[in-house]
């Protein structure tokens, strides 16, 4: 097998059509008049986003949505694309989270989610593959992880079976499945969307960042709008929506109960497309593997993903997709690389989604984070959340499940625990920065160090061009470490990234990095 990593990291779904430009300056004059009062803003063009503008403006508005990049340009854009009620060990961890109530409601969630989008694929046309969704694993540990997830699914009331004959070409200790789930290209399903979106009198404007908030009065008749400040010019709506992930606005400290996790996908072309499973799967062992199938004009591909992580707290990204290199060799032979990237998620203390009023906004700002890997399901359900809520409509029953919760003591536990790791990467970076500063080192094509002292400086050499940026993460102040797999920047707190001469790419921070 060809073991050369692609480091462009271009997905299959971009890879198959012509992939946007990415200017990191917004172009003055972008956006519609400053005085205008717009019913809703939506911040995000991803899925969430976007199933929520689509729903809003079935209901007679008109809602503006931008994005600091471009439509499906994040997680979406780089995600797997498994539209499952199966999802791993999500049910069972909800079960010690928040308990059976919970599991049920969640349950629901995702089968209002599923069907919405569904029903929208087959509206606009887009091709969706049916598939059973299978979760496996190979060791004595993930077994019982298994059996612990087919109980919970059970107890939600999923028809799901159990069964250790499989399509995989290694032996499964233990497996259950889930017939006739769904996968498909979420970047073509983004840009129907979009597509419905503008039919119906919205508008999507990209490359424009939020970049601060005043909320305005309470609700009601005489509220007053609430003003958005971005790189393309001033906005002001009467309701706004946050839909980036993470939430880019530090109200509500959303950032110390949500762990950003860093994944990476491979697509291959296979010599024997016979020995390519044709089920979606994913493992219940650690390291974690997905597989699925998908296609491009060189025919069907094997998807293999896994090795998630926090980001910014690998030794070596590059490494982790060499291991998926190494895997599918070993069990996959006669496969060539074709596509490799990464993606980017949150997953919540209490392993439920978060979709609510931001706190300290007056009501008018509202949140959908916390998908926890599983955004197919996810987004469409929380569009039906935040749908309800704009047009004063008659929120699902299962809704509440999602809303203000009071963290139980296993979520305070889990929080505590992981920002005590916060806590400690911050205090050992920062001692470390007596380290005397290596400002005439000059790293080699595709590395990056970091020079500490008084003021971290970031140095790396892409494509032949060595840049040298602040260190330090705008947000709460990280420094930051290199990734010598996307080439980035990636904070090791909270999660923000930056490209290799410190524009802001994701996350919590809403600024660039100083160039040194």
């Amino acid at each position: 097998m060809d073991s050369k990593v692609d480091a462009s990291h271009t997905s299959l779904w971009w890879g198959r059509q012509q992939r946007p430009p990415e200017p990191w300056q917004a172009p003055p004059d972008l956006l519609p008049d400053p005085d205008l009062v717009h019913d809703v803003v939506i911040v995000g063009a991803g899925l969430t986003g976007l199933c929520t503008a689509v729903q809003v403006a079935r209901g007679g508005l008109r809602p503006l949505v931008i994005d600091a990049r471009h439509v499906a340009a994040g997680t979406t854009g780089h995600s797997t694309a498994k539209l499952s009620l199966l999802q791993g060990s999500r049910y069972s961890s909800i079960a010690k989270h928040a308990g059976e109530d919970a599991v049920g409601a969640y349950a629901q969630a995702q089968s209002a989610g599923q069907q919405w989008l569904l029903d929208f694929c087959a509206g606009a046309g887009i091709d969706v593959e049916r598939r059973d969704a299978w979760s496996y694993a190979v060791t004595p540990s993930g077994a019982a992880k298994v059996e612990q997830e087919t109980q919970a699914c059970r107890t939600a009331g999923l028809p799901v079976e159990t069964s250790t004959s499989t399509e995989l070409p290694f032996e499964v200790l233990a497996a259950v499945r889930l017939p006739d789930q769904a996968q498909f290209d979420p970047v073509a399903v983004c840009q129907a969307l979009r597509a419905e979106l503008e039919s119906l009198g919205g508008t999507v404007v990209e490359h424009v960042a939020l970049t601060g908030l005043t909320a305005g009065s309470a609700r009601g008749a005489a509220a007053d709008p609430t003003t958005l400040e971005t790189t393309g010019g001033r906005l002001r709506a009467r309701r706004v929506v946050l839909a980036t992930g993470i939430p880019v606005l530090d109200r509500g400290l959303y950032f110390a109960v949500l762990k950003p996790q860093r994944s990476y996908a491979l697509a291959f072309r296979s010599m024997d497309p016979g020995r390519v499973p044709r089920g979606m799967y994913l493992s219940l062992d650690s390291p974690t593997r997905s597989l699925r199938t998908a296609s491009d004009a060189g025919g069907e591909l094997l998807l293999v993903g896994g090795n998630n992580h926090v980001v910014g707290r690998s030794s070596s990204p590059r490494a982790a997709v060499e291991d998926l290199l190494e895997w599918t060799a070993e069990h996959f032979p006669g496969t060539t690389l074709a596509y490799s990237w990464a993606a980017q998620d949150y997953e919540s203390v209490s392993m439920l989604p978060i979709v609510e009023t931001m706190p300290w906004t007056n009501g008018q700002v509202s949140v959908a984070t916390g998908f926890n890997k599983w955004g197919m399901t996810n987004a469409p359900a929380a569009g039906l959340i935040l749908a309800a809520e704009l047009l004063d409509g008659q929120e699902p029953a299962w809704a509440k499940t999602f809303q203000h919760r009071v963290p139980s003591p296993r979520d305070v536990l889990t929080g505590a625990s992981f920002n005590a790791s916060v806590g400690q990467r911050m205090g050992r970076d920062w001692a470390l920065r007596a380290v005397p500063e290596l400002r005439h080192h000059v790293p080699d094509e595709g590395q990056g160090t970091v020079d500490r002292g008084l003021h971290p400086t970031g140095t790396c050499t892409v494509a032949g061009v060595t840049h040298r940026v602040s260190a330090v993460c705008p947000h709460l102040h990280g420094i930051l470490s290199w990734n010598d797999s996307d080439l980035t920047w990636d904070c090791p707190l909270h999660g923000s990234r930056f490209t290799a001469d410190g524009h802001r790419i994701e996350g919590p921070a809403l600024e660039n990095l100083e160039a040194r």
